[in-house]
Order: structure tokens, then C-alpha cells, then sequence
């Protein structure tokens, strides 16, 4: 996810105070690390066993934690800051017995394909089904409660009390084009399959979100067998329509009380306060035949999900002399490529009679386009342009094209259209050329938009639609526009909570104690006390969505050990 940090004067203006924080572990990331590496393999039987063989040894030496183990052991009262001591201990306990288990279950969710399937309810999508059986299985297997609500949202429960922790994440994931997945060494990936590359667990999920289901599950079942006196109640929230329509969250809470905390793991370290709103602007053109002279382009591919750039985009052209259309399409992409940055390619192949011009762009979440390399954005403004050295028949895909480049262009600031602000704390409104859809009637071109605070959501609407009339009008093009535009999501984070998870995540991460906002949207959008816990790291490129998607195993050990710990200090804390 798109990560911004925040500045001293946002700090101010939301009126977070810093000066009062929590109790801060003496166990350091460094004394953490080493840790690890002194018990990573072996297999303690509980927790107890392993601060037992922790208390005799070299590190237990190191800030006086032998003397928290002591007092533990003895079941005698800590202090606050020997308490959170054990909490992180807790945490690197879990990563080191659960770690190889929790990354088999990662790979076994993955090998679902939860995909959206045309014309088939997600609820009754058999793969839903499926993934279903298998998070009962675990949740039950791990001695936690387990409802599914009507294959919408999957509910795994620890603990009593009056009030809720909601830990959100989703089963559903985003397409793949599976000619896409492929290393530059040559080496194809099976996106459904977990494939371990160096310290790369390759795999669409394994980022976005299976990964979140899994820590999760692993940190619910440690703290029960742990038996520890949890002051109110968790609930992992397994959501099913995440990347889609986003219905089954609602669905949920209209049959059942909302949580009063949510955590969504499914974005940015070290806690997101802030998410910008999602909105499309769709624009359909009706299907025409060619007409004037030259080759016609016939059939055009981009991104298979309106939150996500693909890493191609495809056009089929069909002409009198293909061969040449091929060679004239490869020059004018050479040029056009060199004036344009010369970080993507274009392609031109005869294929039978038709030729295949195909550009190759880098994909990314389309939170954070400034990642990526936009190949529908560069094929549509290629197309509009070429057709001074070769002429193309007008039809509806070149209209597209056409509005693509004079209302878009490669610009993703919304900046051609004169649409563009930012936000100090939340970053730029960023438009995106994402999905194409085409059928036997018409052609859909999206643009994803990542709004930020500071201009309503009825401004903008009006100034869009404006001048996207004015250009339709102007141009002479048959064209219909669909508007979606949701509020940002901005928290005024108060109570010890927040400033708990802040602490539980920035330290373990070495990270600068600091709120942070997110361009991507999670299910605690509209929920109450929500914001994004992990599990990506800010300043690194975000991969779920992308071709090639992957989570590293040392970050993935980092989720478990800190979403453990998080749920050992949260828990038991006495008051939020």
C-alpha cells in the first residue's frame, strides 16, 4: 500500500500528543533478532519451556531481562514494561514453534484459486467453499470458535468479555494472467502455488491477504493455549468480497454487533490512520464498425480488475499487408518508447493474418501507480498518436484510445484533466488507467481514482463529469460515464490502544514511532476505532496485485511474531 509518514505539523493538526506513551519493552529488535537465531528450529513444548531455557542462557543477561523471567516463572506480579518484555517474548515464541506450520498453511490457502468467476455469486463460488472448509478446519483444529456467516464472512472467536477486538482480513484475491508470471530469468511461476525463490515466497496471496488469515490464526491459537487472561474478546473476520463488490463485510453487520476495535491486516506498518477513498470513472463506448482507411485495431486487453495495473496490455489489429504493419507498428513504438522514459517496451508480431502489438509496463497496486509502468495507459496514448505514420480505421476502440490520451494521457495526478490536489498527510489524488473490458457490444475503460481529504466528494464528481462532457461534446464522441466515489477515512487516533499497537510495531521493526496514512482501502474503511495494522512495509514496493506477487520469509516471521505479540498486549491490557 501507498505509504505517506507523518509530518511534525500533521502530528499537530491531529492532535495526536506523543509525550504520553506506553510503557516501552527493553527487549530490543537487535536482542529479538538474537534470539531467533538461537532458537529458530528448535521446538519448545509451551511458552513456559522455552523462557525456561531462555532464563539460563548468555541473553537472558542483556537488560536485565533475567530478571523478568525470574519473576514470570515464579508467577509473581510485573510492572508494566516486564509485562510487555513477556508479550514480545510471546511473539518471538510463536514465530519460532509455528513458524514452518504457519508457512504450509500459507501455501495450502494460496493453492485455492479465490478468484471472482463471471456470473457466479461469490457465496456460492465452489472455491469459496473450499477455502471455507479449510479455515474451519484450522480454526477448529486450534481449539477456536468458528461461524461461517452464509460463505460471506468466515468468524474465528477467542475470548469473552463485553468489548470486541476485530482483526480484518480477506480470502479472496485479485486475477492473474498466468502468461505474466515469470521471473526475468525465464522462470515461470504458478501463481496458485507457493514457489520459494531466495528468501521470495512467490504466490497470489501471499501479500495480499492470505498472509493476514494465517498470523492471525497462529496468534489466536498460541494466546488460548497459552491460557492467557484475555480482558475482552478477538474475532478474526475472514472477508470474501475484499477486491470486489465489497458486500460481504456489510452483510455481516447487518446480522451481527460491530466490533468496538478493528485492525485491519491488510496494509501499512506500523499503524494507518488514514486511507484515501476509492472511486471509478467508467466510460463506455458502444461497439462501431471501422470506418475511413488504414489498418483496424479489433480486440484490446489491460488490466482484468480495476484496482490493479497490469504488466501488458494487448492489441489485435488485422490490415491488407501484415508484415508491414508489423514492421511500421515496431518503429513507431521504438520512437515512441525513447520519447517516453524508455522503462516499458512495445511489440509488434504477425500472428496468422492479424498482428499483435503488445506493451510491456511493470504492474502495481493501483494505490500507489508511481510503482509501476501503466502499459494501458501507454498502448492508448500509442494508439491515439501512431496514426500519423499508420493509419487506422475509427472504430470504438479508438475512441478509447482517443479519450484515453486527451483527458489521461501518462499522467496519474489527474493533473491533464485539471483535477489534481493533495493532501498534506494523505498525499495526491492519483488516477489510474486500469481495467478494459470488452464484449460483443461494447468497450468499458476504467480509471482508478485514490482521493484523498480536502476537496468533497461532490466537487470533484462535478469537476470530472464537467469536463469529461465538455471533451465528449467537443469531440464528437458517443460515450457513457458512470461515476463511484467514496469518502476518505481519517482518524483522530486517542487511548492507549493505538498507542500500544504503534509501540508493538514500530519496535519491533525499527521504525520511527509515527502514524501513517494508506492510499489503499481496507474492510475498516467505515468501521468504528479502525485503522490498518501491518502487513506491508512502508517505502517497499506493495506486490499484491502485481504479476509475480510475493512476501518474504523473514517479513512473513516478522507478521506472526508482531500480530502474536499485538494480540497478547491488546488483550490483556486493562483499559483501552
Amino acid at each position: 500500500m501507498s505509504f505517506f509518514k507523518l509530518s511534525a505539523a500533521s502530528l499537530l493538526l491531529a492532535s495526536v500528543t506523543m509525550a504520553s506513551l506506553p510503557a516501552q519493552a527493553n527487549l530490543s529488535q537487535q536482542q529479538s533478532a538474537a534470539i531467533v537465531k538461537a532458537y529458530d528450529g528448535t521446538d519448545p513444548a509451551d511458552f513456559k519451556q522455552f523462557l525456561g531455557k531462555l532464563a539460563g542462557s548468555e541473553l537472558a543477561k542483556v537488560d536485565q531481562l533475567d530478571e523478568t523471567l525470574k519473576l514470570y516463572l515464579a508467577s509473581k506480579p510485573l510492572n508494566a514494561e516486564q509485562q510487555d518484555e513477556i508479550n514480545r517474548l510471546l511473539g518471538l515464541y510463536t514465530r519460532i514453534k509455528y513458524g514452518k506450520a504457519a508457512t504450509e498453511t500459507l501455501r495450502e490457502l494460496v493453492e485455492i484459486p479465490t478468484v471472482r468467476k463471471d456470473g457466479v455469486p461469490q457465496h456460492e463460488n465452489p472455491e469459496f467453499l473450499k477455502i471455507a472448509d479449510k479455515i474451519k478446519a484450522l480454526a477448529e483444529g486450534f481449539g477456536l470458535q468458528f461461524r461461517n456467516i452464509d460463505n460471506r464472512v468466515y468468524e474465528i472467536t477467542l475470548g469473552e468479555g463485553k468489548e470486541v477486538i476485530g482483526i480484518h482480513a480477506h480470502a479472496d484475491v485479485v486475477p492473474v494472467n498466468p502468461d505474466n508470471w515469470k521471473l526475468k530469468d525465464g522462470t515461470k511461476l504458478d501463481p496458485f502455488k507457493v514457489t520459494l525463490v531466495g528468501d521470495r515466497m512467490y504466490g497470489r496471496g501471499t501479500e495480499d491477504d492470505k498472509n493476514g488469515i494465517v498470523v492471525a490464526l497462529y496468534a489466536l491459537k498460541v494466546a488460548k493455549d497459552e491460557k492467557l487472561p484475555l480482558a475482552r474478546q478477538f474475532k478474526l473476520l475472514v472477508d470474501t468480497t475484499e477486491e470486489t463488490t465489497g458486500d460481504a463485510i456489510p452483510y455481516y453487520f447487518a446480522r451481527n454487533a460491530t466490533p468496538d476495535y478493528n485492525l485491519a491486516l491488510d496494509g501499512g506498518y506500523p499503524v494507518v490512520i488514514a486511507e484515501k477513498g476509492y472511486g471509478t470513472v467508467m466510460a463506455t463506448f458502444a461497439k462501431r464498425a471501422g470506418s475511413g482507411k488504414g489498418a483496424e485495431v479489433i480486440n484490446l486487453t489491460g488490466g482484468l480488475a480495476t484496482n490493479q495495473i497490469p504488466g501488458s496490455s494487448v492489441a489485435t489489429l488485422v490490415g491488407d499487408k501484415p508484415a508491414e504493419l508489423a514492421k511500421a507498428l515496431e518503429k513507431a513504438g521504438a520512437d515512441y518508447v525513447k520519447r517516453h522514459g524508455g522503462d516499458f517496451s512495445i511489440d509488434a508480431k504477425v500472428d496468422d493474418k492479424q498482428v499483435l502489438l503488445t506493451v510491456t509496463g511493470v504492474s502495481a497496486h493501483s494505490s500507489e501507480p508511481e510503482s509501476g509502468v501503466n502499459p494501458v495507459a501507454r498502448m492508448l496514448d500509442f494508439l491515439n498518436g501512431v496514426q500519423k505514420q499508420v493509419p487506422l480505421k475509427h472504430n470504438h476502440i479508438t475512441d478509447a484510445a482517443r479519450y484515453a490520451s486527451d483527458n489521461w494521457g501518462l499522467d496519474y495526478l489527474g493533473k491533464k484533466l485539471g483535477v489534481g490536489f493533495n493532501d498534506t498527510f494523505m498525499g495526491p489524488l492519483t488516477t489510474s488507467l486500469t481495467f478494459v473490458g470488452m464484449d460483443d457490444k461494447a468497450l468499458k475503460l476504467a480509471v482508478n481514482l485514490r482521493i484523498p481529504k480536502g476537496k468533497s466528494l461532490d466537487t470533484l464528481k462535478s469537476e470530472i463529469s464537467d469536463k469529461l462532457g465538455t471533451w465528449a461534446r467537443g469531440s464528437h464522441t458517443s460515450v457513457a460515464f458512470d461515476y463511484t466515489l467514496d469518502e476518505p477515512m481519517y482518524r483522530n487516533p486517542e487511548g492507549e490502544w493505538v498507542k500500544a499497537l504503534l509501540a508493538v510495531a514500530s519496535e519491533n521493526l525499527g521504525m520511527k514511532h509515527e502514524f501513517g496514512s494508506s492510499a489503499g482501502a481496507t474492510s475498516v474503511h467505515d468501521l468504528p476505532n479502525g485503522v490498518q495494522f501491518g502487513l506491508a512495509m512502508p517505502d517497499v514496493k506493495y506486490t499484491g496485485h502485481n504479476d509475480n506477487e510475493f512476501k518474504t520469509v523473514e517479513q512473513f516471521m516478522l507478521d506472526l511474531q508482531i500480530v502474536s505479540e499485538m494480540v497478547a498486549r491488546i488483550g490483556q491490557m486493562p483499559k483501552l
